[in-house]
């Protein structure tokens, strides 16, 4: 069953003119109405509270920074979040108790006398009158009103119905008696202007604890990064020799790993700084001697008085510069094997055998003109190793060179390449000359160490270089007593390569 309603405006609850029963529930709907909504009176609204700036940094580098600003989104998130359900939980309640007063307002008018049609009159309209009354007779006549500034449809059901009129959405109770039909009304933004305001009051103190809350971060991180910066400052006021161990005390155990692993390189590089200094000293210690017999040999060739003693010198002259020549030659071979041990140095699968077969062709005339029988012993077809083909033939050369060099005149160097079953490769080189007394054998592997009562002239270089060369491959390498030749067998056993995968 349906009623008229009017779009004439009306006086507040308080003036209506019925019993007082009525006017009393008029002015506690309205009293009530005003007061979630007197933030907002006079048409102004509500000042959303500011963060304070925070002080700029770089987001893409500053763990302070990153901390600050996902802090400060999570704070935000947070706040919308609750803002959101503060908001849809104080509507809802605001909707329980205003339509819970509307009803019992409109039950109250239902239950007072009749009200006549002098009710009806130009009252002036307060700004915060938000409830609107309405009482009809069941022809149709209206009877009451309280002055509203937006004009009513003018239909609307029994119970509670939301309306819309000029824009606004209106919440609308209506009920029935024999004589007459009571409609009580409200605008639907007084409830929503409650529920933001509640929300804003939720939203406040986590926006005030906001910048509290990104000042103490600010701070505990500063706290925590500062043993960083005591070793940053410690870095950089050293000398560029100083690689000294830096404390890692008091750091978090996020960057105590950093710092040990800063440690350990600086150990490294110390070890390489310490061995090449004693590399140079060794070296300027050897070139000194040759260079010292040169010039002696240059001196003796310009006070030749014939031609005969002129050729002599020139001969020592010569065999001089060559000692030399060697000699820097295998300093630049070992400073280069033992820098690539420091480097990544990406290893290929190569053919043991095809190296060896090479070695030996270009040896050749050198071992012919010794009167040396050089010659492959035995070599097998598989024999691959991951290895870098140039140290290798390095490898290769010394080892044959060495065993060419401390070998009488008629004598034999042979080589042998042999795959094992499980995958490595073995390279024997083998020589018929006096050997190397077992006492020397660990010793012989040092820079510049010559065997005592050694015919042959030699730098005491080429076996560290064998051995700089095998420990890059990962080869072991050992000295033995050759039984088939009688003199030295050189063996360098080469891991199984590894299996390509694809």
């Amino acid at each position: 069953m349906s009623s008229l309603i009017s779009g004439q405006g009306g006086a507040p609850a308080a003036e209506l003119n019925a019993d007082p029963a009525v006017a009393k529930a008029a002015e506690q709907g309205a009293d009530q109405a005003e007061a979630p909504a007197g933030g907002a009176a006079g048409g102004k609204p509500a000042r959303s509270s500011r963060l304070p700036k925070v002080p700029r940094v770089s987001v893409s580098h500053s763990l302070r920074g990153r901390l600050l600003w996902f802090l400060l989104a999570a704070i935000t998130m947070a706040a919308i979040a609750q803002a959101m359900i503060a908001y849809r939980s104080a509507l809802y309640d605001a909707d329980q108790i205003f339509d819970y007063h509307m009803q019992q307002m409109a039950l109250s008018l239902r239950s007072g006398a009749p009200l006549s049609n002098n009710a009806v009159g130009p009252v002036t309209d307060p700004e915060n009158n938000d409830l609107v009354v309405q009482v009809w007779t069941p022809d149709g006549v209206q009877v009451f009103r309280s002055l509203s500034r937006a004009a009513l449809p003018q239909r609307a059901v029994l119970g509670f119905s939301n309306v819309k009129a000029n824009g606004t959405t209106y919440r609308i109770f209506s009920v029935q008696t024999s004589n007459q039909t009571v409609q009580v009304a409200q605008d639907m933004a007084v409830r929503q202007r409650m529920a933001g305001t509640l929300a804003l009051r939720t939203v406040g103190p986590i926006a005030v604890m906001a910048p509290v809350l990104m000042l103490v971060v600010w701070w505990v991180v500063s706290g925590s990064l500062a043993p960083v910066a005591r070793v940053r400052r410690q870095v950089a006021a050293r000398q560029a020799d100083d690689l000294s161990p830096v404390s890692d005390e008091d750091l978090p155990d996020e960057v105590r790993p950093l710092v040990q692993e800063l440690n350990l390189l600086f150990g490294r590089v110390k070890t390489a700084f310490d061995a090449q200094q004693h590399f140079v000293a060794d070296a300027a210690h050897e070139l000194r001697s040759p260079l010292a017999a040169l010039k002696l040999q240059v001196l003796s060739l310009e006070r030749a008085a014939d031609p005969a003693a002129r050729a002599v010198a020139v001969g020592r002259v010569s065999a001089g510069i060559e000692r030399a020549t060697r000699l820097v030659e295998q300093l630049l071979v070992l400073a280069r094997q033992e820098a690539s041990l420091a480097a990544e140095v990406k290893l290929e699968p190569l053919n043991l055998s095809e190296l060896a077969k090479r070695t030996l062709g270009d040896l050749a005339g050198t071992a012919q003109a010794r009167q040396i029988d050089l010659g492959l012993h035995h070599a097998d077809a598989q024999a691959d190793v991951a290895g870098h083909a140039d140290a290798l033939i390095i490898l290769l050369r010394n080892l044959v060179d060495n065993a060419v060099k401390y070998t009488p005149a008629g004598g034999s160097v042979d080589l042998e390449v042999s795959r094992q079953a499980d995958g490595r490769v073995v390279l024997l080189v083998e020589d018929s000359g006096p050997g190397i007394p077992a006492e020397e054998r660990e010793r012989v592997f040092s820079r510049f160490y010559r065997v005592p009562g050694s015919a042959a002239g030699g730098s005491g270089l080429g076996l560290a270089i064998i051995k700089s060369i095998a420990e890059r491959h990962g080869a072991k390498l050992a000295l033995e007593g050759s039984e088939r030749l009688g003199g030295l067998r050189v063996r360098v056993d080469f891991p199984a390569p590894r299996p390509v995968s694809g």
